[in-house]
């Protein structure tokens, strides 16, 4: 994969990520949910933490840190996409990237990752996500599909 291509998918997803949570944050109103379907609400959070919240306890008031630490998780998942040889795995590292860097921003911008998407069956919810989640699975999907193809077509070779 080009690294024009590389990069227009880094900027298709962080675009996406930002633009849906503008509209995310003009639009709603924190911990209000907005019923969309059964098993689906909009429902404005923002997250301290890492993934689903873990250790926002701990990084609750060192946004900086946690946006340093996963800028440089980031360059390094940048770096495996500009070297990867199948252009499926490559695609996977840049919507990771670009996913990673939308909530980058959005803690260096108010310390806090925005997220709205509120999945749930009766009482449990899964917890709240953003665009970046979804290209940030998208892309691990997108390697771990790659590696099993690559893998099968190497036993054939």
């Amino acid at each position: 994969m080009s690294r024009v291509l590389f990069f227009g998918f880094v900027l298709l997803a962080l675009t996406i990520d930002q633009i849906t949570k503008g509209m995310a944050l003009a639009w709603l109103t924190p911990f209000q949910p907005v019923p969309v379907l059964p098993g689906f609400n909009l429902t404005l959070g923002f997250n301290t933490g890492a993934s689903f919240g873990m250790l926002s306890g701990i990084m609750a008031n060192t946004p900086l840190l946690m946006a340093a630490l996963t800028g440089v998780l980031t360059l390094g998942l940048a770096w495996m996409g500009l070297r990867a040889k199948l252009p499926l795995e490559a695609a996977g590292f840049a919507l990771i990237t670009g996913g990673s860097a939308g909530n980058i921003l959005d803690r260096l911008r108010q310390g806090a990752v925005t997220d709205f998407l509120d999945f749930y069956w009766r009482d449990w919810h899964w917890p709240t996500f953003n665009g970046a989640d979804i290209a940030i699975f998208l892309g691990v999907v997108a390697i771990l599909f790659a590696g099993f193809r690559g893998s099968k077509e190497a036993k054939n070779a």
